[in-house]
């Protein structure tokens, strides 16, 4: 069984998570960030999030549904715990545990070890 992370996450909280690359509905290669759109609480204090894919690829290229957070927006970068600038697609979600299975701690865990940047 997945282990779950003490701390609940809330939504805006950016998140490492290994998003599943589309139909797949198994973890992707990689931890990257993730916009938290929704949490659900369930029984026994799991929880289920929406979750928006966010990548550092095609940043000049802002569709609909897309914003990237960069320096330039001062406090707000320094606050997400990104380390580049980030676009985020609120086209591209999907609903996850929120587990060890599917979230992991950035890279260089900023607030600690757990998946919240």
């Amino acid at each position: 069984m997945p282990r779950l992370w003490w701390t609940q996450p809330d939504s805006g909280d950016i998140v490492w998570c290994h998003f599943p690359q589309l139909p797949a509905p198994a973890p992707g290669p990689k931890p990257r960030p993730a916009l938290v759109i929704e949490v659900r609480e369930l029984a026994g204090g799991r929880y289920r999030v929406v979750v928006a894919y966010g990548t550092s690829k095609k940043l000049l290229a802002l569709r609909t549904g897309e914003f990237a957070i960069a320096p330039v927006d001062g406090a707000a970068f320094r606050l997400s715990g990104l380390d580049a600038v980030t676009k985020f697609s609120l086209q591209d979600t999907v609903e996850l545990d929120f587990s060890d299975e599917w979230f992991k701690p950035p890279p260089h865990a900023p607030f600690g070890q757990n998946p919240v940047a």
